[in-house]
């Protein structure tokens, strides 16, 4: 089943970066209906992640990381969400802040340094804290609750965030708020063992169950100045290219969909067939529909990452590029593991199989950012915009 990764491995570099995501895998795959039981991040996943010194690759190479570019991520990411994509989900969240502080310079440089060197010597992983109760979705433009106020040489800051992947498991948050004296929207970067810090089991969903996203709780944090590493831009914001690692994911997800429902026609004979069920002709289509479908979307992801990386002077064109991607990618996703379980008919809905699982996660890319309507909305308004030119 290894050969739909074929195509899209090009040198010897990407082979070794992607077989440091097949371990990942592997070891995520052991754990994933534990996971997913608990509705929790598995510490042994963590453990081969950090084993793989995976968590600093996405780094400058004056730092001690590998400088993966945004295809090798997407490649990373795709193979990691084929073992278990709740762990893709999570760890890509990672290394797309470490691609973002590397890339875009939004701290001071020994602020910067401080972590990063962190994340190389100790496998240290982080993750922004953004998305609120009452706020919803960050990409919304919602102010956070959560509040910073000054008093001396610190800040004290309270508040409830939600959909905290790998809460637990953090080394430490980037935490949004609303800065009171400076009156706008600051991050803090807080250590997990910050008195005043813990996380509350509240993570319960359909899908993506063990990303472990439960509520991270702030009561009285004390931080000092410098832990307020960031303020919020005005104005309109880059386009991030690292938020391919999302479409990577439920990609990641479709193909193992697409796997084991190719294995189980294969094997599978009603005692009303002569032959198992892969010779039968209505699969074949549903097979045959699913490798199109996969096709379009690696072809589309792929090349859109690989014009991000040796187009740089266009990055701050492809927001509605990297938006339809997302768009194209997840629904294409979803479409493959719909297949999927009509392929495996009832067997699917069983939890003896992997396909309803499969189902249930593959749901939560409609509505990770950014979202369908919003990208649509964005096209509409770049066609018209270009066709009145």
């Amino acid at each position: 089943m290894g050969d739909i990764w074929k195509p899209w491995i090009k040198n010897g570099r990407q082979q070794r970066l992607f077989d440091k995501a097949a371990a990942i895998a592997e070891e995520a795959r052991m754990h994933k209906k534990d996971a997913d039981h608990t509705a929790s991040f598995s510490p042994k996943t963590l453990a081969a992640i950090k084993r793989e010194e995976y968590p600093a690759l996405a780094l400058p190479t004056g730092y001690g990381g590998e400088a993966v570019s945004l295809y090798e991520l997407i490649l990373m990411q795709e193979k990691i969400a084929e073992g278990d994509g709740s762990v893709a989900l999570s760890i890509g969240w990672h290394m797309g802040v470490m691609m973002e502080l590397s890339e875009e310079q939004l701290w001071k440089k020994e602020q910067f340094d401080r972590l990063a060197k962190e994340v190389v010597q100790d496998q240290k992983v982080v993750n922004r804290a953004a998305t609120e109760p009452a706020t919803g979705s960050p990409t919304r433009g919602g102010v956070p609750e959560t509040t910073a106020v000054r008093d001396g040489d610190a800040y004290i800051l309270n508040g409830r965030k939600s959909f905290t992947s790998l809460a637990e498991l953090l080394d430490y948050y980037i935490v949004s708020a609303y800065v009171e004296d400076l009156d706008q929207v600051g991050w803090f970067l807080i250590d997990r063992h910050q008195p005043g810090v813990t996380v509350e089991k509240t993570w319960d969903t359909l899908g993506m169950r063990g990303t472990g996203s439960d509520d991270l709780v702030l009561t009285d944090v004390e931080l000092s100045v410098e832990d307020l590493v960031e303020t919020a831009v005005k104005g309109k914001s880059k386009p991030k290219g690292w938020l391919l690692h999302i479409p990577a994911c439920y990609l990641g997800i479709a193909v193992a969909a697409r796997n084991d429902a190719i294995e189980f026609a294969r094997n599978f004979q009603p005692n009303s067939l002569d032959t198992p069920i892969s010779e039968v002709s209505h699969i074949q289509d549903k097979i045959g529909e699913m490798e199109w479908k996969l096709l379009q979307a690696h072809s589309f992801l792929y090349a859109t990452a690989r014009r991000w990386d040796e187009e740089p002077e266009e990055r701050e064109h492809m927001q509605p590029e990297l938006s339809a991607v997302k768009l194209a990618v997840t629904n294409a996703a979803s479409e493959v593991v719909d297949l999927a379980m009509r392929i495996a008919g009832g067997r699917g809905l069983s939890k003896h199989y992997p396909f309803e699982k499969y189902y249930r996660d593959v749901r939560a890319g409609l509505h990770n950012p950014p979202m369908d309507d919003s990208t649509i909305s964005m096209l509409a308004g770049k066609a018209i915009h270009l066709n009145s030119e």
